[in-house]
């Protein structure tokens, strides 16, 4: 080729006089014919490209931006779950991240720990208390009967009330275990139906924790455990039904000489007046009054100096009196829901005393 020659034009054939069907271009350098054209033509090959039209424009920055379209909302759907359920948080970390992922902890969410413990049921306070409660077996000349006591130090200081072990020549201790022990009275305090006596060759026993009577309300449930008519370690429960009631029980005042100890039926319970009215037998002409704790908690004869628990296991009265209906037999019908406990801030004030040997 010369210099003044021009370049050859590549050769186009003629197109058919009629084309049934007109394609269309969907990119450069593409040319689709739709299907079904008529009168079988076959569309020629696609032209070549002119030379030095550039590279083509890449795919791959479009696949990016797709891409980066897609993570983009794939980790805003991710965060809108994470703050309803908190659970694709690692879905999150996984497409965002650069650092490895680490899986989210089961407890990342924590709330307040249930207490294992069973206080606050009676079960539970049964299973705490019971140990720190003993039968007491006191005898004298004019005969035997039974109470209750409520230990309060490891080595064997049990507090009970002072009609249980009154004129007492000898007093057993039984405890929860079974073991048996003998007792000397400490101290005593007839003015608030009291006393203090201590077991021989005892340690390790469990004491009762004495609580806060000031704290107590009406409606607050309560557990009784005591030893009623000689059956070791009855649990009972209820409310506190009423506060500060004056309770008049009979006062002994603990001579030697038998005519002048004060005689009661252990099976009809110790006798007081309440409210104007007499309980379980005559008090006697030598009375004394206190503000006790009422409650419908089952007391029975053998309950009295038992323990009256708050439902954290903690000693809040020193059960006293109970009124029990006799049968036409002269024995006792039950517990018809009215008892009395001495409040245990009494026995508190008291207990410097009780353990000098005096009266407070």
């Amino acid at each position: 080729m010369t210099d003044h020659q021009q370049p050859q034009q590549p050769y186009h054939p003629p197109r058919p006089p009629y084309e049934p069907t007109r394609p269309f271009t969907t990119e450069p350098g593409t040319t689709v014919w739709p299907s079904g054209s008529g009168g079988g033509y076959t569309p020629p090959p696609a032209e070549p490209p002119y030379a030095a039209a550039g590279p083509a424009p890449a795919a791959a920055p479009l696949s990016r931006r797709r891409a980066k379209r897609g993570v983009g909302l794939m980790a805003a759907v991710a965060i809108a779950a994470a703050a309803i359920g908190g659970g694709t948080a690692t879905l999150v970390q996984q497409l965002t991240a650069d650092a490895p992922v680490t899986a989210a902890a089961s407890s990342a969410v924590t709330g307040t720990n249930v207490s294992a413990s069973s206080t606050g049921t009676v079960a539970g306070v049964a299973e705490a208390v019971s140990p720190s409660i003993v039968e007491i077996s006191a005898r004298s000349a004019s005969g035997a009967s039974t109470g209750s006591g409520v230990i309060i130090t490891g080595d064997g200081e049990i507090v009970t009330n002072n009609h249980v072990i009154s004129g007492a020549s000898e007093i057993t201790v039984r405890t929860s275990d079974g073991k048996t022990y003998r007792a000397e009275v400490v101290g005593k305090d007839p003015d608030k139906d009291l006393a203090l006596i201590k077991l021989a060759d005892a340690s390790g026993l469990r004491a009762a924790t004495l609580g806060d009577s000031s704290k107590v309300k009406v409606g607050d449930q309560v557990v009784a455990i005591g030893s009623p008519e000689g059956l070791t370690g009855t649990v009972t429960s209820g409310i506190v039904s009423a506060l500060d009631r004056d309770v008049t029980v009979a006062k002994d005042e603990d001579t030697d000489s038998p005519d002048t100890q004060q005689q009661w039926d252990p099976r009809q319970g110790w006798p007081f007046e309440f409210g104007g009215q007499q309980f379980n037998g005559d008090t006697g002409s030598s009375k004394t009054t206190y503000k006790a704790i009422q409650t419908d908690a089952s007391l029975n004869p053998g309950n009295s100096g038992g323990a009256l628990i708050n439902m954290n296991g903690e000693i809040i009265g020193i059960n006293s009196a109970m009124y029990s209906p006799s049968s036409s037999g002269g024995s006792t019908a039950g517990s018809v829901g009215l008892g009395f406990a001495i409040p245990v801030d009494t026995l508190k004030a008291d207990l410097d005393a009780l353990r000098s040997g005096g009266r407070s």
